[in-house]
């Protein structure tokens, strides 16, 4: 350990890895009560979102055409759509800095996490299958940390916890005849999906002459005809490499020859003819490489291509996704007349599918779990569910179960297995606004399931009692919810728009009900995309990096006293997020109504659910 310090930590759960997954991992343990530590080997937090590598979180809306061609309301939920609203709120700019930082304001502010940055785990303890003491290094302030841990959970993409621990994991793709996956290669071998590293450019004004590194690669269009290169400002992701090579061991080799394809492709666009460059120069480029895939853990299941295909009802099912099978010629850039990628505008999967609990515990550690990229899943399969929006959700799903677990003393092994366990899981998830295939509100708690709705008007499908439907989202192709327009299965109050406002909404009980916190979910345009992207065409067009239309703004939540005068329990005068919780003292309450008083655009109000619980 050289001259390090060493420092004791004791939590509840240690979190490895800093991306997605780890960041919702960790905030939802530690917002269901577990005493969390997350460790990241880097300075700043959102792994290829973040700005050293500058991806676009991409997830099951498959940037957002399952809202256009579909009418599904596929964008996920829960801690991920809470930092998007957040971002787009405070960060109009699209300033990839300020992504990293609304991600360490929301960590750094959680009471039940440290944050841990710089920190990458080194090493493990393990007696009898169970980890009983992670080991990790800070080299900027030469500290070492000794993290004593009920639950450890791997989100580091590259397993390194796992390894340390020594839980069983996979690499490469299997034969097509191993898992009967038709994608798969007929001989299974070590390749894999290989790295990227992304660039931004500027328009200057006035003609600027770009002068190559000597070891620049040459490319020319007949190279490039697979690969579209017209937009110059944010380029691009099939500038990948790497797929056949050690994407743990050789990533520095990666990294260099990464950057001598970028600096190539870019001489190309400035030097190689006529692509409207002239005055253009590059901004920014990565030095970090965006690694697709490197290590998958085996788990107590391995989620396979028909799984993804045929949306499989996985009775522990934690998380969802709706990617494509998103295939990748390992070979990458050296691969000039294979399409880069699987075209999934025009290849995604007809439904959105489940990732079960199974997929994310280790098969041979006991107490280990992992989120991400990392997850048990062919190749093939892990195509599909890499993509960081649904790293995202299987991130929040993981970190609750942990937190429950660390409650009720049931070990991440048996979690699966335990049907009241993963009832409660699942509850606790649509609880906080997840999104679970198949699953609906049950919540005996929820007194808000007992109450009579009204409303001061309503849309036709957009009934008053549909805030009570146990349904969040539409998720029913041509029965959902398109641009503003009313379909069949909404799952929300719709005023009516020549109503105008104030609008409201209203819960009344046959006889008093004890209450002390009311939960809202507010409509934030789910059928669309929203997400951090430095492209300014069509892709970002389509969204609202800012407050969307759709959602509430101002309101009032109020009950009535004795005497049957109206007394303001809350109000909130600039809401932009789609769950709001408000507590207050418990109250004998007969009726509770919602006042809308204005929306970020829309004509009308829209409420998707509200909850009344007594503690």
């Amino acid at each position: 350990m050289g001259k390090e310090q060493h420092h004791e930590r004791v939590c509840d759960i240690l979190v490895a890895g800093g991306g997605m997954a780890g960041v919702t991992c960790a905030l939802a343990a530690a917002r269901n009560g577990a005493k969390v530590i997350l460790c990241q080997d880097r300075a700043v937090l959102g792994g290829n979102s973040s700005s050293e590598i500058r991806l676009p979180i991409m997830g099951a809306d498959v940037c957002g055409k399952r809202g256009a061609l579909l009418e599904v309301e596929a964008r996920e939920g829960g801690i991920l759509e809470e930092i998007r609203l957040e971002n787009a709120y405070r960060n109009p700019q699209r300033c990839p800095e300020m992504w990293d930082f609304t991600l360490f304001e929301k960590c750094r502010t959680e009471p039940n996490l440290e944050l841990l940055l710089n920190t990458a785990v080194t090493g493990a303890d393990v007696a009898d299958n169970t980890i009983t003491k992670a080991h990790a290094v800070r080299i900027s302030t030469e500290d070492a940390f000794h993290i004593t841990a009920q639950i450890y959970i791997d989100c580091t993409g590259d397993g390194r916890l796992g390894i340390e621990a020594g839980a069983k994991y996979t690499e490469g793709r299997e034969s097509r005849r191993e898992y009967d996956e038709s994608k798969a290669p007929e001989t299974a071998d070590n390749y894999r999906l290989g790295s990227s590293l992304l660039f931004m450019a500027r328009d200057m004004g006035h003609p600027v002459r770009f002068i190559p590194p000597a070891f620049a690669r040459k490319f020319t269009e007949t190279d490039l005809q697979q690969r579209t290169h017209k937009n110059l400002e944010f380029g691009y992701w099939w500038i990948e490499y790497g797929g056949t090579l050690d994407t743990i061991k050789d990533n520095e080799q990666i990294r260099d020859e990464l950057l001598a394809i970028m600096m190539g492709v870019w001489d190309h666009i400035k030097n190689g003819g006529d692509h409207g460059a002239e005055n253009w120069a590059l901004t920014w480029f990565g030095f970090t490489p965006g690694k697709r895939e490197s290590r998958r853990f085996v788990g107590r299941y391995r989620l396979k291509q028909g799984d993804i295909e045929q949306a499989v009802d996985f009775p522990d099912t934690i998380a969802y996704g709706g990617w494509a099978l998103d295939i990748h010629p390992p070979q990458g850039i050296d691969a000039p007349k294979n399409h880069p990628g699987t075209v999934v505008f025009n290849e995604y999967i007809k439904h959105l599918f489940g990732i079960p609990m199974r997929a994310c515990v280790s098969a041979n550690i006991n107490n280990l779990m992992f989120a991400g990229r990392n997850i048990s899943a062919t190749h093939i399969a892990f195509s599909a569910t890499r993509v960081m929006g649904t790293c995202a959700v299987i991130g929040q799903g993981v970190g609750t179960a942990g937190a429950l677990g660390v409650v009720q003393s049931i070990s991440p092994a048996d979690m699966a297995g335990n049907k009241a366990f993963m009832k409660q899981l699942q509850q606790q998830l649509l609880h906080d606004d997840c999104f679970i295939p198949g699953v609906s509100n049950q919540d005996e708690n929820d007194l808000a399931r007992k109450a009579h709705i009204t409303a001061s008007s309503f849309q036709e499908n957009g009934e008053p009692v549909n805030i009570i439907s146990g349904e969040t989202r539409a998720v029913h192709g041509p029965q959902g919810v398109k641009r503003g327009l009313t379909r069949l299965g909404t799952h929300r109050w719709m005023s009516k728009p020549v109503e105008g406002f104030p609008a409201w909404i209203q819960l009344e009980w046959p006889r008093p009900v004890e209450l002390s916190r009311v939960q809202l979910i507010f409509d934030t345009g789910l059928y669309r995309a929203l997400t951090l992207s430095h492209y300014s065409n069509f892709y970002n067009a389509e969204m609202y990096w800012s407050p969307q239309p759709e959602t509430v703004k101002a309101y009032h939540i109020e009950y009535a006293a004795d005497d049957g005068k109206m007394i303001r329990l809350a109000s909130e005068p600039e809401n932009y997020q789609r769950r709001r919780v408000h507590c207050f003292e418990r109250l004998k309450i007969t009726r509770l109504r919602l006042i809308v008083k204005s929306t970020w655009g829309l004509n009308h109000a829209r409420v998707i659910e509200v909850r009344c619980y007594e503690k």
